[in-house]
């Protein structure tokens, strides 16, 4: 008789993860067949020649000496005041290093914040479509995802009638996602403001994901949610990893902001749960001082004739140029979030769509659904590669839609 098999955990029955899922596994199959894959799954600069600046991996370097012990939890000092003085530059004063968090990218800071925050069945206002992550953690820290419905006829920006529609007593917090990912967009003020207003009014934590802050493009305009939040509580999350291409740093902040007293408990909270981890990666922190007070390169690449603009551009004329396609155009970000033509209705949704282009086109897209919408024809791209490789996948898109009109 065989032993019984070991089964996993059950809290990860509604979590999913498809950007990294069984396509991206499916991708890696096929090339340890020998088939050249273009890979559009995941916002990866370094993999599409993006460089972290030398001014910051010299930074690094120079600082190695220095990394090797374990450094506060919270992160080292330098890089903590770095972003105070970053958060001071945008107009928000009330903000010291005591309520700056570094952790290992983003990623870990979301499952701290979160963890830190919810009780079983606290439920979180989430977008959609959401970056899944924000999804992933909230289940897993025993919390429910509520979305609120960001749609494609509104640009994708937040309607807060659809965030009031989704509040009910056991809500603790909403997540914001601006510059957004999957879609691009870019959220102006005035929404920012209503969803400040009513988060405050129903004592709410906002939770802004806001690490494509400086990636925008023609007169779109960024305004950090802290400046806004008054009376409320928010905690912004940023790091190196796209503005300043350095994904493999894995090193992320978040920031309290707002009226910061009223979250002490929490703040401490996640002071422990940092200290149980004892401390983020040191070496990438040193490079984020020189980053952020540096020369911010990443405005040559979102104008016009700077690489990042130039490609969202090919996108952008690349869609309107399908029979098949259709897109809001992104204003933000390093994405776009492609909608398939009616006629493809019933006929072929976004996971046969992306299945069959890895299969017979080999480029590997992420499906829309993936990012919890409730609708199926939507898939997204990043907009990193060159744009002789993105002029190659709309020819591939092309050739495999047109078997199916």
């Amino acid at each position: 008789m065989s032993d019984p098999a070991i089964n996993v955990s059950q809290s990860l029955g509604d979590v999913k993860y498809e950007i990294r899922g069984q396509l991206a596994n499916r991708a890696l199959e096929l090339e340890k067949r020998g088939y050249e894959i273009i890979s559009l799954n995941i916002g990866n600069p370094g993999l599409f020649g993006f460089r972290t600046p030398e001014t910051m991996r010299l930074a690094m370097i120079e600082n190695l000496g220095q990394a090797e012990p374990y450094c506060h939890q919270k992160g080292i000092f330098p890089a903590r005041e770095a972003v105070v003085m970053q958060q001071q530059n945008r107009g928000i004063n009330n903000v010291s290093a005591d309520d700056v968090f570094i952790g290992n990218g983003v990623s870990e800071l979301i499952d701290l914040s979160l963890r830190a925050l919810l009780n079983p069945g606290d439920e979180v206002l989430v977008p959609s479509p959401d970056y899944p992550l924000w999804s992933a953690a909230v289940t897993l820290n025993s919390g429910v995802p509520k979305y609120y419905e960001c749609r494609p006829e509104n640009g994708f920006i937040p309607d807060v009638a659809d965030l009031k529609k989704a509040l009910s007593n056991e809500t603790r917090a909403v997540v914001l996602i601006n510059p957004n990912n999957p879609t691009g967009a870019v959220y102006p003020e005035s929404v920012l403001r209503d969803i400040a207003d009513f988060a405050a009014k129903n004592n709410l934590l906002v939770l802004a994901d806001e690490i494509y802050d400086q990636m925008v493009y023609d007169d779109a305009e960024f305004v950090p949610f802290a400046t806004l939040v008054g009376d409320g509580v928010c905690l912004t999350f940023s790091g190196l990893s796209k503005i300043y291409r350095a994904c493999g740093y894995r090193v992320g902040w978040c920031v309290f902001g707002g009226d910061i007293d009223r979250a002490r408990d929490y703040l401490h909270g996640m002071e422990l749960l940092s200290a149980l981890r004892l401390c983020s990666n040191v070496p990438g922190q040193w490079a984020v001082q020189t980053a952020l007070g540096g020369f911010q390169s990443i405005r040559e690449l979102v104008t016009p004739g700077g690489r990042l603009y130039q490609q969202r551009q090919c996108v952008i004329d690349r869609v309107a140029a399908s029979p098949y396609l259709s897109v809001v155009a992104p204003q933000g970000a390093m994405y776009a979030f492609v909608k398939l033509d009616d006629q493809f209705a019933g006929k072929l949704d976004d996971q046969a769509f992306a299945l069959e282009l890895l299969e017979n086109k080999h480029v590997l897209v992420a499906p829309g659904s993936s990012f919890n919408t409730s609708y199926t024809d939507h898939f997204r791209i990043t907009t990193l590669p060159d744009t002789d490789t993105l002029n190659i996948v709309f020819d591939r898109i092309d050739e495999l839609l047109d078997q199916h009109a």
